[in-house]
């Protein structure tokens, strides 16, 4: 009986080890979650990476984070499909392209894993729900105020995206083409939208072929992270400060230095860090059946609070992290050692 009693001590305690060494369980799959981000070399995407990583190990889970080497949804459909195989409890994803990686997407819902995006939404058939930095209108018409203010109310601005396929990038350029039909903008002339597709080298590019082409342009808009650094420090290198302003959405850490030289005299972004760790609490709660994604549903978020799911505009559901924040001398210096 003693031999008994102790053999069974001993599968518990490899039970118990097994476990723990797979990650906490929570509703379904190993006890991991994963943060797949749109390509590699991208600081708003490593920092987003960090804060999800964050927000799953506090909770006792295991986190995987990757990103391909190309902005791609082929390089993304691979990589879920490696998931699938290893039984995670949820995906969350900055989807490469709104509609491509729908079939994969839906496979790892057949399989039981909780799937969500965030910064770049997949289509609302693809996921239970979506991570969004911030009102998508409000960010689209705040660029458009910024052009216009940037520019003295008239001239010729351009506009350098990340890749023509991102979702976020392209429903906040649709609110700013909206916006600028507005009287207000009748003097404002959007000359091109350029795609850098979000890769350092391109970017500065795009930037050189827009000065080359349109020597009246006065500003440029720059909704990604990546482009608004390569823009700034092609207006810097080549002289530029005053004749073409640079303003968008950008990391403090990185823009510090145009920032203070007037070559980016302001610019929005919100804590990449933070919408990480909130997608690592919407994984959680949707695999732990908290929530189902549907709108109405309420959750607490550790730190960050409490949070309720609502409609989004492309018909699924969305959680909004918060508004946009603007970054100008007076206050990048308190920032730019943050993120």
């Amino acid at each position: 009986m003693k031999k008994v009693l102790a053999l069974s001590l001993v599968l518990a305690l490899i039970c118990s080890a097994a476990v723990f060494a797979g990650g906490k369980k929570d509703g379904g799959g190993s006890g991991a979650h994963a943060f797949i981000f749109k390509s590699t070399g991208n600081p708003f995407g490593e920092r987003m990476m960090a804060g999800f990583k964050t927000g799953i190990e506090e909770q006792g889970f295991t986190a995987i984070t990757n990103a391909p080497a190309l902005p791609t949804a082929e390089a993304q459909i691979q990589m879920v499909e490696q998931l699938i195989a290893q039984k995670v409890s949820s995906i969350c994803i900055s989807g490469n392209d709104f509609d491509a990686l729908q079939p994969v997407l839906t496979k790892a819902m057949n399989a039981g894993i909780k799937v969500l995006s965030t910064d770049s939404a997949v289509n609302p058939a693809s996921r239970a729900t979506f991570v969004n930095q911030a009102d998508s209108e409000k960010i689209g018409v705040t660029l458009v105020e910024a052009a216009y203010d940037l520019a003295g109310g008239s001239g010729e601005f351009a506009i350098l995206s990340a890749t023509s396929q991102a979702s976020n990038q392209n429903l906040w350029i649709e609110y700013m083409q909206t916006e600028l039909k507005k009287s207000k903008y009748a003097n404002l002339k959007l000359v091109k939208i350029a795609y850098g597709d979000d890769l350092r080298d391109l970017s500065v590019s795009e930037t050189e072929g827009l000065l080359l082409s349109y020597p009246n342009l006065k500003v440029i808009v720059a909704p990604t992270t990546v482009g608004i650094a390569a823009a700034a420090k092609v207006v810097t290198d080549k002289n530029l400060i005053g004749k073409v302003k640079i303003t968008g959405l950008g990391l403090p850490s990185e823009m510090a230095e145009y920032i203070t030289n007037g070559s980016c005299p302001y610019m929005y972004l919100w804590n990449p860090i933070d919408n990480g760790y909130l997608a690592a609490y919407v994984g959680t709660a949707l695999a732990s059946g908290k929530i189902t994604g549907k709108a109405g549903e309420s959750f607490t978020a550790g730190k960050l609070g409490n949070f309720t799911i609502t409609a989004a505009g492309d018909g699924g559901t969305e959680v909004l992290l918060g508004a946009p924040f603007k970054f100008e001398p007076s206050n990048i210096n308190d920032w730019k050692n943050v993120y």
